[in-house]
C-alpha cells in the first residue's frame, strides 16, 4: 500500500501545525512574534513550549533530546539527554523545561576554535534557533541551536549566518523604504542547494583504504569506459539506485526537507538531489541533515554514499549549487523583473548591489568554497574556474549596458517603461541561457553561485553573500538618503549607471573554460587564487576585515579563528592523504607487484625447464617494466615521506599549507603515475584493491 505522502511529510516535525494545535493561543502567538520578528523569548512562553514538545517528542516515541549545532567543521554536532528526572521512590518523570530548551552547556574544549578557547576553557553553551524547527530523528527529539563560547564568541556557523541574514535584513529594508516600498517589514534571504554525490559498493569500498581514510582515490587507472559516451547523465535510474531514491525522499519528507528533484549526473555512479528553496538558516541545516541521512540511508542498502569533491580522477567531481534569492513578508522576489516601472526600478537596484557584492568581495567568496577537496575540482571541464564571474544573459547584460550609455532598450519580448530618463523592459521569465562554466549565475529570478563543494556547508558561503550583498546596499542607502522624493528617480539612475561602469568588468557571458577567458580576467583585473594557501591570505585583508566586523558578522578574534581553521584543515587533509597514499603504495601496491614479478619469473623458468630454447621475452620485458615500476615508485615513496616530514614540521600554518600544496601534491601525482601504471599490468587476482571500472560500474 502506498504511502500517504502528504501525511509522511513533516510527520517527524515540531511545526507551525503541530505548534498551534499543542500551544495555548497566547504562547502560540508570542512563539510566532519571536520567529517573525526576532523578538525575545520569554521564560513563560518557552516553558510553555518545552512541555509542548516533550508531549509531542514522546508521542512519537522519543525518549532524548539534544541540542543539535553546528561547530566549525564541515558536520554536525550533539549531545544526548533523557526527558527522565527522579521523582522519589525510585520513580521518575518525563520532564523537559524551558531552560533546558533555550540552552545547553556542551563541552567546548575538542571542537575546533582556531586559538578562541584554550583547552582548559571547556564551558559552551548551545542558544535554540526558534526559527528552524525541531524534529525527531532515531527516537531523539533535536533542537537547532548556535553555539557559543563561556565568553560569548561564536564557535559555530549558525551563529554568523543568522548575524549575517539581521544585516541584510536591515539594510533592504532600509533601501525599499527610500524607493517608496514602506509596506515591506522583513525580507529574508532563500537557498535551494542542489546536492551531488557518488554512490558506491559498499563491499568494494571496504577495500579500498583511500576511500576509508581520504573519501577520494589516491591511485587508480581509469576504466575502459568513463562519461565520454555522455549516456548516464538523466539516463534510466538503475534498479538498486532507485530504491535508494525513494527511500532516501521517504527520510527526507518525514523531516520536511522539501526534497524535490533527483537524476543521474554525468559521471557513472553519480547522481543529484535538489531540494525546493527554503528560508537560509531551515535551508543550511536541512542540508547538513540531507548530507548525513545520504549516508545512513546508503547503510542500509549496502552501498556508500560518496561526498568528496574529487572521489574518482578522470570523471567529474561533486559540487553544490547554491541558487540564493531574496524575499519580501510580502512575497515578492526582489531578484524577479516585474511588470511596473517601480519594481522594475526595484529589481535593477537589488540586481546592480549583487553585482557590485560580488566583484568588491570576490576573493572572499572564493575563500568561503575554498578546501583540499574543492581544489581539486575547480578548473576542471566539470566545475567553474577559480576565477570568480557573473553571467547575465544577453538581454539583462544588454539593459544594463543601455543604462551605462544613456540609451533606450527595447526587445521583441518586453514592453518600453520608463524609469525617469531610462527604459528597463518587462521580461518574461527564462530568458537568459544557462551558462553551465559560470561560478555565479543569473537563472531567471535568482543567483546560482555554483563553486561550493559537495562536502561543505552552505553557510559558508551564505554568510559571505548576505553581508557583501548587505554593504553594497548600505551604500546605496548613504547615496540615496537625502535626495528628495521629486528627484529619486534620477538619482537612482545616476547610481545604477555609476555601478554598472565600475564594476561591469565582472560580468562575462562566454566559455570560462578557455586560457582565452583566464588571460582577460587577469587584464580586467579579477582574482584567479587557484588554491586554498593561494586564497586564504585574503580572509585577512583589510577591506574584507572592515566588511565582516563593521557589520557584526565576526569579532576580530572570531575572523582569525575561522583563519587558522581552515588553514589547519587543510593541513591535515593532506598530511592524512599523503600518509595514506605512502601506506597503500608500501604495504599493498609494491607487494601486490613483487608478487606478480615472482609469479612470471617461476612462469618463465618453468618454460625454460621443460623447452629451455622457448622464448621468455614476453616475460622478460614485463618483468623489466614491472622492476622499473617498482623502483621509481620506492623513489618517489622516499620524496614523499620526506617532503611530507618537512611540511608537518613547518611551524608557520601558511607554510606550511603552501608546501603541502606545491611540494606534497607534486610528490603525489608523481607517485600515482607511476602506480597507476603499475596497476594496468596487474592481474585483478594480484591487485590489491577494487579498480575503476568495478567501483564506478558494479551498482
Amino acid at each position: 500500500m502506498e504511502k500517504n505522502i502528504p501525511e509522511l511529510y513533516g510527520s517527524l516535525v515540531f511545526n507551525d501545525r503541530i505548534m498551534r494545535n499543542k500551544l495555548p493561543k497566547d504562547m502560540y502567538k508570542a512563539l510566532r512574534k519571536t520567529i517573525q520578528n526576532g523578538t525575545h523569548l520569554e521564560l513563560d512562553v518557552a516553558n510553555s513550549v518545552a512541555v509542548a514538545m516533550k508531549e509531542w517528542a514522546i508521542e512519537n516515541g522519543a525518549t532524548h533530546y539534544t541540542h543539535w549545532f553546528q561547530p566549525m567543521t564541515n558536520f554536525t554536532a550533539e549531545k544526548h539527554d533523557s526527558f527522565i528526572s527522579p521523582a522519589g521512590d525510585g520513580q521518575i518523570i518525563m520532564d523537559f523545561s524551558g531552560k533546558e530548551l533555550v540552552k545547553g552547556e556542551p563541552d567546548a574544549s575538542s571542537f575546533p576554535s582556531g586559538g578562541l578557547r584554550a583547552t582548559f576553557e571547556a564551558r559552551g553553551y548551545t542558544a535554540w534557533d526558534p526559527t528552524s524547527p525541531a524534529f525527531i530523528k532515531d527516537r531523539t527529539l533535536y533542537i537547532p541551536t548556535a553555539f557559543c563560547s563561556y565568553s560569548g564568541e561564536a564557535l559555530d556557523k549558525k551563529t554568523p549566518l543568522l548575524r549575517s541574514m539581521d544585516t541584510l535584513n536591515r539594510e533592504a529594508v532600509k533601501i525599499l523604504h527610500l524607493l517608496g516600498n514602506n509596506e515591506i517589514k522583513h525580507i529574508n534571504t532563500t537557498v535551494g542547494p542542489e546536492q551531488e554525490y557518488f554512490l558506491v559498493d559498499k563491499n568494494l569500498y571496504n577495500q579500498r583504504k583511500d576511500l576509508i581514510f581520504c573519501g577520494r582515490t589516491l591511485i587508480g587507472a581509469p576504466a575502459p569506459k568513463g562519461q565520454e559516451m555522455e549516456d548516464h547523465y538523466f539516463g534510466t535510474l538503475k534498479p538498486r539506485v532507485s530504491a535508494y531514491m525513494h527511500d532516501l525522499d521517504e527520510e527526507l519528507w518525514k523531516l520536511g526537507i522539501p526534497a524535490k528533484t533527483k537524476h543521474n549526473e554525468v559521471a557513472p555512479a553519480q547522481h543529484e538531489l535538489a531540494p525546493v528553496f527554503d528560508t537560509t538558516n531551515v535551508a543550511v541545516d536541512h542540508n547538513q541533515l540531507t548530507m548525513e541521512i545520504m549516508k545512513k540511508v546508503a547503510d542500509r542498502h549496502d552501498l556508500v554514499c560518496l561526498l568528496h569533491e574529487k572521489p574518482f580522477e578522470g570523471i567529474n567531481g561533486s559540487g553544490k549549487h547554491n541558487n540564493w534569492s531574496m524575499i519580501t513578508d510580502t512575497g515578492v522576489n526582489l531578484l524577479d523583473p516585474g511588470k511596473t516601472p517601480a519594481e522594475n526600478t526595484q529589481f535593477l537596484v537589488f540586481l546592480v548591489a549583487v553585482i557590485k557584492a560580488v566583484d568588491d568581495y570576490a576573493d572572499l567568496l572564493r575563500i568561503s568554497v575554498a578546501s583540499a577537496g574543492n581544489d581539486h575540482r575547480l578548473g576542471a571541464n566539470e566545475a567553474p574556474p577559480a576565477v570568480v564571474s557573473i553571467f547575465l544573459g544577453d538581454e539583462l547584460t544588454d539593459v544594463l549596458r543601455a543604462i551605462e550609455n544613456d540609451e533606450y532598450f527595447s526587445s521583441h519580448d518586453s514592453v518600453q517603461m520608463d524609469i525617469g530618463a531610462k527604459v528597463l523592459p518587462h521580461f518574461i521569465k527564462d530568458t537568459t541561457d544557462r551558462n553551465r562554466t559560470s561560478p555565479f549565475a543569473f537563472t531567471g529570478n535568482k543567483f546560482e553561485f555554483r563553486m561550493l563543494g559537495s562536502s561543505s556547508s552552505v553557510a559558508n558561503p551564505n554568510i559571505i553573500l548576505n553581508t557583501a550583498v548587505a554593504e553594497a546596499l548600505h551604500q546605496f542607502s548613504e547615496q540615496l538618503k537625502e535626495v528628495p522624493a521629486d528627484r529619486m528617480e534620477t538619482a537612482v539612475h545616476n547610481l545604477l549607471k555609476e555601478t554598472v561602469t565600475e564594476h561591469k568588468r565582472i560580468i562575462f557571458n562566454g566559455n570560462g573554460y578557455t586560457d582565452e577567458w583566464l588571460k582577460e580576467a587577469a587584464d580586467r583585473g579579477l582574482y584567479n587564487l587557484v588554491s586554498t594557501p593561494d586564497a586564504l591570505p585574503h580572509f585577512t585583508d583589510t577591506k574584507n576585515k572592515e566588511l565582516l566586523i563593521s557589520h557584526k558578522i565576526f569579532t576580530e578574534p572570531e575572523l582569525y579563528s575561522r583563519y587558522e581553521i581552515k588553514l589547519e584543515n587543510y593541513v591535515k587533509t593532506l598530511h592524512i592523504e599523503s600518509c595514506t597514499m605512502a601506506e597503500i603504495i608500501q604495504k599493498d601496491l609494491i607487494p601486490a607487484v613483487c608478487t606478480y614479478m615472482e609469479q612470471i619469473a617461476h612462469t618463465a623458468s618453468l618454460k625454460k625447464a621443460v623447452v629451455p630454447d622457448i622464448s621468455v621475452s614476453g616475460e622478460a620485458e614485463l618483468l623489466k617494466k614491472l622492476t622499473a615500476l617498482s623502483e621509481n615508485m620506492m623513489t618517489e615513496l622516499s620524496a614523499l615521506k620526506s617532503d611530507t616530514a618537512r611540511a608537518q614540521e613547518t611551524a608557520d600554518l601558511l607554510e606550511s599549507a603552501r608546501m603541502y600544496q606545491k611540494t606534497v601534491l607534486a610528490d603525489m601525482d608523481k607517485l600515482r603515475s607511476f602506480a597507476d601504471e603499475a596497476e594496468t599490468l596487474l592481474p585483478e587476482a594480484v591487485l590489491p584493491y577494487p579498480t575503476y571500472g568495478k567501483l564506478l560500474f558494479s551498482v
